[in-house]
């Protein structure tokens, strides 16, 4: 049974080499969390702080606060990216994470070659990910493309590659930071569906967003992070009228 069961987790993530005041403050706009004080040519970055924290089958996660609350940070715990410097996290199941779908792809290959690259890095084998190329091939709409180096593709191309890749498989867990929107209006709307699709067959699903329309829509709790704490945990609608009266 797929389970997230997160348990005093905390991430800190070590700066070297960062005295100057405006190279902190561009840590802290770009990483979030909050600063630790340390005495040599570092900055210690805690990007989630001492989280507790459970999901269950049936749960539905909106993840709610400001740029740098830490919202990134905690999917790739969910994920198993991030490994918590204390504490620990448990995760059962076969995870989804749509973070990075690009991650690991290499632009000298091509893009048939990549699905096997891409298809290893999301969990196929290597058997599996050259039996999907046919699969990925028609529903990616690349056809002939798909000899060609990556690095030819424009952006959307390589877009709509590594999202079928990374969508061709439904999985216990799935991982959203914002819906993905690739390709024209027509493709969009096939990968959305897509997408819906993975949530409704999802045990659990994690979702950050700055859309609370998007977060009403598909999910049944929140929790509110500010400087990668969690310091509210109820219902979409309780979380988001609270992150919008602190946002008045």
């Amino acid at each position: 049974m797929a389970s997230i069961t997160l348990t005093n987790a905390t991430v800190e993530i070590p700066i070297y080499n960062a005295r100057g005041r405006s190279f902190r403050s561009n840590i802290l706009r770009h990483v979030g969390g909050r600063l630790e004080p340390d005495n040599r040519d570092v900055v210690i970055v805690r990007a989630v702080n001492d989280i507790t924290l459970s999901l269950k089958p049936g749960d539905r996660l909106a993840l709610i606060g400001h740029n740098g609350a830490g919202k990134s940070t905690l999917l790739r715990i969910f994920s198993g990216a991030y490994e918590p410097s204390t504490g620990t996290a448990e995760i059962s199941g076969t995870v989804s994470s749509l973070l990075e779908i690009t991650m690991g792809m290499d632009p000298e290959l091509t893009g048939a070659e990549n699905i096997v690259l891409r298809g290893v890095f999301v969990g196929l084998s290597i058997d599996e990910a050259r039996r999907l190329i046919p699969e990925i091939a028609e529903w990616s709409e690349l056809g002939e493309y798909l000899a060609l180096p990556l690095r030819t593709y424009s952006s959307g191309m390589l877009l709509r590659l590594a999202f079928a890749v990374s969508t061709v498989r439904h999985r216990d867990i799935l991982l959203l930071d914002e819906l993905i929107g690739v390709g024209d209006m027509n493709f969009a709307a096939k990968a959305r569906q897509r997408i819906e699709d993975m949530m409704d067959r999802a045990d659990i699903l994690a979702l950050a967003s700055h859309d609370t329309n998007i977060l009403k829509q598909y999910c049944n709790r929140a929790i509110l992070l500010r400087q990668g704490c969690v310091v509210a945990d109820g219902s979409v609608d309780d979380i988001t009228r609270e992150y919008s009266s602190q946002s008045a």
